[in-house]
């Protein structure tokens, strides 16, 4: 007669062990998540960062030196595009050279990144063209005769002397938006216009017919250092321009 109460305590027992793995595994840590008791926060192990938390983290290691960092949100998106065309094996000289043009013309709007070393190498006053505004820029064209400054990213090619010294071909990455930029004799030159002097008498520096000028004294050390497959990106905040664009998203 004990014969039938062995079965029913086994089974007990068994069930009792289940309970046991269960609360075992709500208790102690796992391969992938921290858990503490008395706590209802879970943590995750090696978090994947998003493409925007690595670029800040980057950022962030920039080392400024005498000049100033261009803002969070212009170098994420210039970071962007730089990469899209490393990717693309169109980058041989890893410099980033980034103008804003939400700032004022009286404001020193370029800079220049070594990549390599993290560290901004230079930082100066940039124009824009006569059509995209006076003290600020806030038209652009890809057109050819419209004296406008054109947005996006393009990569630097060779050198050439012209009337304005040395001077630096571009050609635009964006299709409609700066690909004419080689046909409309786009290019990084120097310029006595571009002067603090002139932008502390009349409130903005001279304007070119679409052209990323810098000042004389300037333009060789500049040109030297960003030519041969390096990326120039011109940033607005017009959402006009990120939604044409391929290479930001």
């Amino acid at each position: 007669m004990s014969y039938k109460f062995i079965p029913l305590v086994f089974l007990g027992f068994i069930l009792n062990l289940s309970n046991d793995k269960t609360t075992s595994k709500s208790i102690y840590k796992s391969d992938s998540v921290k858990i503490e008791a008395g706590k209802p926060t879970v943590i995750a192990e090696n978090k994947e960062l998003s493409f925007e938390e690595k670029t800040e983290a980057l950022y962030n290691e920039i080392e400024a030196g005498q000049y100033s960092l261009p803002n969070l949100e212009t170098f994420i998106q210039a970071f962007e595009g730089y990469t899209a065309l490393e990717n693309q094996g169109k980058v041989k000289n890893n410099v980033l050279t980034i103008v804003d043009f939400s700032f004022s013309s009286t404001k020193e709007r370029m800079w220049v990144i070594d990549m390599d070393c993290k560290k901004v190498i230079l930082q100066t006053l940039v124009s824009h063209g006569m059509n995209s505004g006076t003290e600020y820029a806030n038209s652009f064209s890809n057109q050819n005769e419209s004296f406008k400054s054109s947005l996006g990213f393009f990569i630097t090619g060779e050198t050439y002397t012209g009337k304005h010294g040395i001077s630096l071909k571009l050609d635009g990455q964006e299709y409609g938006l700066n690909d004419n930029a080689r046909q409309r004799s786009v290019v990084v030159h120097g310029a006595d216009y571009v002067s603090k002097k002139l932008a502390n008498r009349q409130g903005y520096i001279g304007r070119s017919q679409g052209c990323p000028a810098v000042s004389p004294e300037v333009a060789p050390t500049l040109i030297n250092t960003i030519k041969n497959k390096s990326v120039l990106f011109i940033y607005h905040p017009t959402r006009t321009y990120v939604n044409k664009s391929k290479l930001v998203s």
